[in-house]
C-alpha cells in the first residue's frame, strides 16, 4: 500500500516528465515556426525578383521600338550604307573579324561590357526604374551598298510561281531585296535586374 509521500513523489515525477515532452514540443513548434517565415520570406524574394526580371525583359521592347524608328527614317538615302556611331549603329555586322556575338564560354554580359557598352545608345530610364541601351548591326560583312559588294544577308531578290496549267502565261512577282538588321537590347533594372532582348528586321 503506497503512503502519502510515495504518491507525492510519484505525481511530482510524472509532472516532470510532462514539463519536459511540453519544453521539446515548444521547442519543436518554434523551429517549425522560423523555418516557415523564413520559407516565405524566401519565396517573396523569388517572387519580386522574377517581377523585376520580367518587367526589364518587356522593356526591351523600347530599345528595339526606338532602333526600328531610326532605321525606317534612314533607309531611303545612303546613311545605313555606313557606321553611325551616334546611332549604336554599325554596317558591318558580320565582318569575321569581328562576328558581333559572345565566343564560346563568354557571358552575354561580359561581351556586351567588353566590346558593345561603348558604342550602345543609352535611354532614358522609364518609370519601373529599367534603364535601355541598345546596338545595331546590319548583317552584313562590309560597309557600303547592299547591291555593291557589302555581302550582306538578304531575302531573296524575286519570288516566282513553278508555273502549272491554270498559272501558264503568268508572269513572276519580283520584288527589291531586304537586307537583314539584328537589334540587341540591354535593360539593366532594379536589383541589379540585366536582361537581354534581341530582334531581326528586314528592311
Amino acid at each position: 500500500m503506497l503512503t502519502r509521500s510515495m504518491r507525492a513523489k510519484s505525481q511530482a515525477g510524472q509532472n516532470g516528465v510532462v514539463l519536459l515532452i511540453a519544453l521539446i514540443v515548444l521547442v519543436a513548434m518554434t523551429l517549425a515556426g522560423i523555418a516557415l517565415v523564413r520559407s516565405v520570406d524566401t519565396t517573396n524574394v523569388i517572387a519580386g525578383n522574377m517581377a523585376f526580371q520580367q518587367s526589364a525583359t518587356q522593356s526591351g521592347d523600347t530599345g528595339v521600338e526606338a532602333a526600328i524608328t531610326w532605321l525606317a527614317a534612314s533607309n531611303n538615302n545612303t546613311t545605313l550604307n555606313n557606321d553611325s556611331p551616334a546611332n549604336a549603329y554599325t554596317a558591318a555586322g558580320i565582318d569575321p573579324a569581328h562576328p558581333h556575338e559572345p565566343a564560346a564560354g563568354q557571358s552575354w554580359d561580359a561581351y556586351w561590357t567588353q566590346s558593345l557598352a561603348s558604342g550602345a545608345k543609352a535611354l532614358a530610364p522609364d518609370a519601373s526604374g529599367n534603364t535601355v541601351s541598345y546596338v545595331i548591326h546590319r548583317l552584313c560583312a562590309s560597309a557600303g551598298s547592299p547591291t555593291g559588294g557589302a555581302n550582306c544577308s538578304a531575302s531573296p531578290l524575286a519570288s516566282t510561281s513553278t508555273g502549272g496549267a491554270e498559272e501558264s502565261g503568268d508572269s513572276g512577282i519580283s520584288a527589291p531585296p531586304l537586307v537583314y538588321y539584328r537589334i540587341t537590347s540591354r535593360i539593366v533594372g532594379p536589383r541589379n535586374t540585366v536582361s537581354y532582348v534581341q530582334a531581326v528586321i528586314a528592311m
